[in-house]
């Protein structure tokens, strides 16, 4: 009998704190509702950065019949940001082995050869340097 009771006072204190930690989030609740009775305010939503838009239009050049889904796009998205962080790291790694403060061209089409397997970088760095000329030019 005396384990049981033991027992029980243990069980309340984690329950007792449970309720305490709900109090605060209830008391922050109510400024919310404080800033949403102003209706003059719109809400903004918070814009989010995708390179949806550029993979449907490359891929309207590539194949003008073909669609992609929502998922599809979703997991382009996440690779094209995922090559991005990889080219990037791999660039600044670059940039400070030569103790340069900036990440140049060369960096990044240094960074292409490193981290781009064979023909894919052979590609990357003509299409890169054809960017880069055009971009200058104008």
């Amino acid at each position: 009998m005396a384990g049981k009771s033991m027992k029980k006072p243990a069980e309340k204190a984690p329950a007792e704190k449970a309720p305490a930690e709900k109090k605060p989030k209830a008391e922050k609740k109510v400024p919310k509702e404080a800033s949403s009775s102003d209706k003059k305010k719109k809400r903004v939503k918070k814009s989010v950065e995708t390179y949806k838009i550029y993979i449907f239009k490359v891929l309207k050049q590539v194949h003008p019949d073909i669609g992609i889904s929502s998922k599809a796009m979703g997991i382009m998205n996440s690779f094209i940001n995922d090559i991005f962080e990889k080219l990037a790291q791999e660039s600044s790694r670059l940039a400070r082995y030569n103790k340069k403060p900036t990440i140049t061209s060369r960096e990044i089409q240094t960074a292409v050869r490193l981290v781009l397997p064979g023909e894919l970088a052979k590609h990357a760095v003509s299409e890169g340097t054809k960017a880069v000329t055009k971009f200058t030019s104008s």
